[in-house]
């Protein structure tokens, strides 16, 4: 007789069925696309401003870093905990009610006086983006099946940012010439647009929850601790970085990390499981996104002052010298997802930031008089190139492999990442040119050379991360 294991075929592997993209689909991603435009478009203009803000109000740039400082403050601290409450209350629910929020300190933004307000209004609207950004690309990701389906939306999300990043410096500069609060205010209507959008074309959350309950515990620690640390490397230029305040700041940042650390490795239900970090590609794109936006936000906060203060360039003028970074990621980070369809997310990575270094390495040529098609032009286009390669697939790395239950986890990691790596880079760079207490021009000039050096730095250091640790699936 034969054997019942001679006779046993073996069954083929299904194949998912390609997704349909529906006009609801659609829609759906286009309002997503909305709201990452829109914190694109309020980081470009804000930061095409920030001379203007100076001027006006009278701060010395290490005041005026707290314009950044204080959005990226409310943003990196709190995206943990933005990520899970979007995965434990309903991503629609949270995405629409920090849309309103943001909206609401927009307009504050845009009528206070005080630079203690100001900054304070950039503090909530990093509160509203830390919960918007997880909540939108869990969104996504849960809506999109992982592989070509799943990775060409994401270019297409990510290309959206890029845009409202490349619009915000044109209408930045147009802005800023007839008043810098209009930075502020334009993003109002904008918000209150993509809001009305939202209601009606995101779908309503799935009834079922997410696993788990509520880690209250680990919340309170990992924003503590979040919030302790970008606060005391922020303030650490203007307070010294090796005084008693940042000294003590930084013991009670590393403190509460392993208050956390040992809170989530016992608590039924952690806030961050911490064996999401066992997945190798995760790790590397978070490690990755340190580098990528911690090296752009010190290099365009050097770029505002050294253009407009020492050159006396108009906002206008900045805008469209860097103009043609952002037109590459809009028309280049929608072909992201087929690149790390065909190569794999770690080279693609590599490739963005292989040009990030050669990019920030060739703008070190800065002199009192630069030609702008010589010196400046290549870095633009070397920095477009980056984002448009490495932007979409560190978001892509970072979220796959990773179940639907998790994804607000692994999106508010990956900001986390990002908006962290630009605080540690904008704080060092400005201790960097404040460092001289110079006015001389030559010596300023020297002072931004050396911070153009350190951002350098960090870019070659993210580059490696990929090299090593990246694999292709």
């Amino acid at each position: 007789m034969t054997s019942t294991a001679t006779l046993a075929t073996p069954t083929p592997p299904v194949t998912p069925a390609p997704t349909v993209w529906t006009a609801r689909l659609w829609g759906t991603l286009i309002v997503l696309c909305g709201v990452l435009f829109l914190d694109g478009l309020d980081v470009s203009m804000v930061g095409v401003a920030l001379p203007s803000i100076s001027a006006e109000l009278d701060m010395s740039p290490s005041a005026l870093q707290w314009i950044v400082s204080g959005y990226v403050l409310g943003y990196g601290g709190l995206l943990l905990l933005g990520g899970r409450m979007a995965d434990l209350l309903g991503r629609r629910k949270v995405l629409l009610t920090a849309l309103a929020i943001f909206a609401v300190a927009s307009l504050l933004g845009g009528l206070v006086d005080d630079p203690a307000l100001l900054i304070g209004s950039r503090f909530v609207k990093g509160v509203a983006a830390a919960f918007t950004a997880p909540a939108g690309l869990s969104i996504i990701t849960t809506t999109f099946p992982e592989g070509p389906a799943r990775n060409r939306a994401l270019s297409i999300y990510t290309a959206c940012g890029a845009s409202g990043f490349s619009s915000g410096l044109i209408l930045g500069g147009l802005m800023t010439e007839v008043g810098w609060r209009w930075t502020f205010l334009l993003p109002v209507p904008v918000a209150l647009a993509v809001l009305a959008f939202g209601v009606k074309l995101i779908p309503a959350d799935a009834k079922e929850k997410a696993r788990g309950g509520y880690d209250v515990f680990g919340a309170i620690t990992s924003t503590l601790a979040l919030l302790t640390l970008v606060y005391v490397v922020v303030s650490a230029p203007e307070a010294g970085w090796t005084s008693a305040q940042t000294l003590g700041g930084f013991a009670v940042s590393a403190l509460l990390i392993g208050a956390f650390l040992a809170i989530e490795s016992k608590v039924k239900h952690p806030l961050l499981r911490l064996g999401i970090f066992r997945n190798r590609n995760v790790v590397a794109a978070n490690l990755a996104a340190l580098a990528v936006l911690g090296s752009y936000v010190g290099f365009q906060f050097i770029v505002a002052l050294y253009m407009q203060s020492m050159l006396g360039w108009s906002p206008l003028g900045m805008a469209m010298a860097l103009l043609p970074a952002g037109l590459i990621v809009a028309f280049g980070g929608p072909r992201a997802g087929a690149l790390v369809n065909r190569f794999g997310a770690g080279k693609v990575v590599t490739a963005g930031l292989i040009a990030f270094v050669i990019g920030y390495a060739l703008f070190l040529r800065i002199d009192s008089d630069p030609s702008y098609l010589v010196v400046m032009l290549p870095t633009m286009i070397l920095i477009g190139l980056g984002f448009a390669l490495a932007f979409p697939a560190l978001n892509i790395q970072a979220t796959n492999g990773v179940a639907d239950h998790e994804q607000g986890l692994a999106s508010g990691l990956v900001q986390t990442s990002f908006q962290v790596g630009g605080a540690i880079a904008l704080a060092v760079v400005t201790a960097v040119i404040t460092s001289g207490g110079s006015t001389q021009a030559a010596d300023v000039l020297g002072d931004y050379r050396t911070a153009l050096g350190v951002v350098t730095l960090i870019a070659a250091i993210g580059m490696l991360t990929p090299l090593v640790t990246l694999r292709r699936k």
